[in-house]
């Protein structure tokens, strides 16, 4: 890679993360009733246009300076040390397995499987980290008792799990009109020049 590649790939993955952590912050979206405390966000978004033109690395790194930025800048005290790596793990686990199908000649049916797969490996993660992680953390550090608001199986059936089934369908279309809307001018941008 030519330094001029080299410099045109960093100078767009710190956009790319810069818009990422714009997307984080604002606009958030709660999406079950109840749990107004789960909030959508489309972070993920310029993390997938990242993966789609470079590769798996480039795109957790936007995600690292976009967690990064987050801390720095937008710090909520405990609602940021605890929620933020519940957000890596979820946008991460998604990103990951997407990689695997989402490639420059994909079909609609590979996007379609990794989304799906995606989705479910999330659902999953979100569900085993809450359980060892978040819900402990918040009943100590922000006296939020998840247990004794809703019951810890209760939330992670009744509003973990739909709530990541409903997030990864929305990041899956979301990508995918984004993708097709860009798919010209991020192929521009992958040319060498």
């Amino acid at each position: 890679m030519t330094n001029s590649l080299r410099t045109r790939k960093l100078v767009l993955i710190a956009m790319l993360a810069a818009i990422s952590f714009i997307l984080m912050i604002f606009p958030q979206f709660p999406l079950l009733p109840g749990a107004d405390f789960l909030k959508i966000e489309f972070s993920i978004l310029p993390i997938l246009v990242g993966l789609y033109l470079f590769d798996l690395p480039a795109a957790l790194t936007i995600l690292v300076i976009r967690s990064l930025l987050k801390l720095l800048l937008n710090n909520e005290g405990v609602n940021t040390w605890v929620g933020l790596p519940l957000n890596i793990v979820a946008v991460g686990s998604f990103v990951m397995v997407f990689a695997l199908f989402f490639k420059r000649n994909a079909s609609t049916q590979t996007y379609v499987a990794g989304s799906i797969l995606a989705t479910i490996t999330m659902t999953v993660a979100m569900m085993v980290v809450n359980l060892v992680y978040a819900i402990p953390l918040y009943a100590k550090f922000a006296h939020f008792d998840i247990n004794q608001i809703f019951g810890t199986w209760h939330y992670l059936l009744a509003i973990v799990l739909p709530f990541n089934l409903i997030q990864g369908v929305i990041f899956a279309i979301s990508f995918a009109i984004i993708f097709v809307a860009l798919k010209s001018i991020l192929d521009r941008l992958t040319k060498k020049k």
